[in-house]
């Protein structure tokens, strides 16, 4: 029976640590994509090698060397509800690929969930790791030494000119996907985000939604991540997101002390109002509410406002999705209903009387 756990709880244990410039980057993730040498790629793999990449690389975790990585969970995909499988992605600790094409897909999951491996994914081995705040390095040096651990125990598929090979070219090269969640509401308040977003995309980062490619920027959360793995090392990737983040963080900083300094009262009732909307909404679909819980983020780190903690808010984000809604009230429902149990869950979790 699998671990479900992971689908009960909306906050991630490594979500609740504090890291630098956290008030803007909410997470840091770095994910490196690995195939085994001398067996098709997942699409083309039969149900047998699939299994026979699912056990090897299972094993590997029993290892000693591994052991300093912590305990992982094991979870089979054929095992887990269609429902479980959303709420995992909602959570981020497993793509939307592996919960709904993979064969023998599995994710192997740390206590923490800080680490979340994805075998039988698009490639045979999907290594990720997440920290909070802006801490893309620690992510890498996390990532990069458990890769070692796996490599010194199954040979990968490399070309001494192209690099690591994958299933898709985007990632051949390094196979490195290196990325940050930034929260950029005052960027987005004073017209400046386009114009930074389309920078960033002139020197080899793009930037998606908060599920990835094709997903929608809600809440003004923003991933921004690199787009060339190929032709670089590792370290020129995490360095030149590293650069990029940095002065994006700045330019925020600037425009909500801008707000500040010349719109004091309009950007405090902007606050106060989602803040109220928030606790006495008796409906709302995830849109509004991603921007209503973006605007109290920015009261908190602002100092207009005192509540609610971080950590709520982080919860909320999850809380409020689809899959976890229909999974807190055990029900199937219609988008008019989950706007409704939205508005519930949101109004209990900010202690609002219904």
């Amino acid at each position: 029976m699998p671990n479900l756990r992971f689908t009960t709880k909306p906050l991630s244990d490594w979500m609740r640590g504090s890291a630098a410039d956290s008030e803007i980057v909410i997470s840091s993730r770095v994910r490196i994509a690995r195939n085994l040498q001398h067996i098709p790629f997942p699409m083309l793999a039969t149900n047998s090698q699939s299994e026979e990449v699912l056990d090897k690389l299972t094993a590997v975790l029993d290892d000693e060397e591994a052991h300093q990585f912590g305990h992982f969970h094991i979870l089979k995909m054929a095992e887990l509800s269609d429902l479980d499988k959303r709420v995992l992605v909602e959570k981020h600790l497993i793509s939307p690929n592996l919960a709904s094409e993979s064969r023998n897909g599995a994710a192997l999951i740390s206590e923490d969930e800080s680490v979340s491996i994805m075998v039988n994914e698009e490639d045979h081995l999907r290594i990720q790791c997440l920290y909070p705040g802006f801490q893309v390095k620690e992510a890498w040096e996390r990532a990069t030494a458990l890769d070692d651990v796996f490599e010194a125990h199954a040979e990968y598929a490399f070309d001494d000119k192209r690099g690591y090979l994958t299933s898709c070219p985007t990632n051949v090269g390094t196979g490195l996907r290196a990325s940050v969640m930034m929260h950029l509401p005052a960027l987005s308040m004073t017209q400046q985000i386009n114009r930074i977003l389309s920078a960033v995309s002139q020197v080899g980062l793009t930037v998606r939604g908060i599920y990835g490619e094709g997903s929608e920027a809600i809440g003004n959360l923003f991933q921004i991540s690199n787009q060339i793995t190929l032709g670089q090392t590792e370290l020129e990737i995490i360095e030149n997101l590293h650069s990029v983040v940095m002065q994006i963080i700045s330019q925020e900083r600037t425009a909500r002390q801008r707000l500040l300094s010349e719109s004091r009262l309009r950007i405090s009732d902007r606050i106060m109002r989602s803040y109220g909307i928030l606790k006495h909404a008796a409906i709302m679909d995830a849109k509004e509410a991603g921007q209503r819980l973006s605007d109290v983020r920015l009261g908190i780190d602002l100092g207009i406002l005192q509540e609610p903690s971080i950590p709520v808010l982080n919860e909320l984000n999850v809380m409020i999705q689809p899959g976890f809604l229909q999974k807190t009230f055990n029900d199937q429902m219609h988008a008019s209903e989950r706007d409704m149990y939205r508005a519930q869950l949101i109004r209990t979790t900010l202690g609002t009387t219904p």
